[in-house]
């Protein structure tokens, strides 16, 4: 059956809203006239990076509760239900076939009150372990799409279907790019190269690694690729300015990720639910720093997720200051590791996720 009207909820993060305009893209590839509806969190990153990607979107004021004391914790139960008022008034309005959440502040309301209003929804969960939202809601819609196993400890068995993540096809397509990437990124073919990619708001650590560990890098035989970050791009321009960078490269992102993997021999990555996802269909020898400040510690499960089966390798956020070059130049210099590596995460990797989501969706408004 034709989807013709879909609700796409979630966000906060690219790790959200890559997934949500994935599966958006997807489902208008097959349906080209279909009409697609956003809903997202107002202020954040969603209700730019949504329009730009060509979905209209409408915002919710809701936000998530403060570690710390703050008022905003105060006036939370309020938005939340001034944020459940709108969503139904929005489902009411728009009245979609089916409605899916990715995860983020307006994914809950907007899920409540589609399954309040009888309208089959599904979640699309990327964590290993999932927010305490999608643990409610998951009594209420009709199928889970998950990206690993165990999730049965946390959902109703019968809801949920092993799909994996959405990843960006753009990215994760590197066959035969290297020449192409040596000479996009002005690298020397014949020396190693490790490429570090920490994200925007997550790159303190790894950037601090690579600061404290400059002068081993420059003396060692190879070559760095390191995406600093846009928060610290400034600051570290000017800690660095008189400072000779030899064979590091210091970049505030990186537009060319395709090229990037080609010619890594080793990457280094926060853990994030996508990060991880791509680079299981990378294959390259793994470093992963989890980071210590997102929910429920999310980052460090999906990082157990590969390194239990020895897929990837695992840094302390606590301890990559010290440790974390030092392991990489190491990994570089043993083949044997490299492979059992590669061998392993390459069984981890869902290249059809996508696909196989909006399969799902099809099959329920059916």
């Amino acid at each position: 059956m034709k989807i013709e009207r879909a609700i796409i909820s979630g966000g906060g993060t690219g790790g959200h809203i890559f997934p949500a305009v994935a599966i958006a893209d997807e489902i208008k590839r097959r349906n080209p006239d279909v009409k697609i509806l956003f809903v997202g969190a107002e202020g954040k990153m969603e209700m730019e990076k949504v329009p730009a990607a060509g979905y209209e979107i409408k915002g919710l004021q809701i936000v998530g509760f403060q570690r710390k004391l703050s008022l905003s914790n105060f006036l939370l139960p309020f938005k939340i239900i001034k944020s459940l008022m709108k969503a139904r008034s929005i489902v009411k309005e728009f009245k979609p076939q089916i409605a899916i959440g990715v995860g983020g502040y307006a994914s809950g309301p907007t899920l409540k009150a589609a399954t309040m209003l009888k309208i089959p929804s599904v979640i699309q969960e990327q964590n290993s372990f999932p927010g305490k939202t999608n643990k409610i809601l998951s009594k209420s819609v009709a199928k889970i799409c998950v990206a690993y196993d165990g999730l049965d400890r946390f959902f109703p068995k019968e809801k949920i279907v092993f799909t994996g993540n959405p990843t960006r096809k753009d990215m994760i397509e590197t066959q035969g790019k290297e020449a192409e990437g040596y000479n996009f990124y002005e690298f020397d073919p014949n020396k190693k190269t490790i490429l570090i990619i920490g994200g925007s708001l997550g790159a303190r650590t790894l950037n601090e690694s690579v600061v404290n560990k400059l002068d081993e890098l420059k003396s060692a035989e190879v070559q760095v690729l390191w995406q600093c970050g846009k928060l610290y791009n400034k600051k570290l321009k000017e800690e660095l300015k008189n400072t000779n960078l030899g064979n590091v490269k210091m970049v505030q992102f990186i537009h060319r990720m395709d090229l990037a993997y080609a010619i890594a021999d080793v990457v280094i990555s926060r853990a994030g639910a996508i990060s991880v996802s791509e680079l299981c269909l990378v294959q390259k020898p793994t470093i992963l720093v989890p980071s210590p400040n997102v929910a429920e510690d999310h980052q460090t499960k999906n990082a157990m997720a590969l390194v239990k089966n020895d897929a990837a390798i695992l840094v302390k956020d606590v301890e990559a200051k010290e440790t974390l070059i030092p392991r990489a130049l190491e990994l570089l210099k043993d083949e044997f590791e490299s492979q059992k590596l590669i061998t392993q995460i390459s069984t981890m990797g869902k290249s059809n996720a996508t696909y196989d989501i909006v399969n799902v969706l099809e099959s329920i408004i059916s």
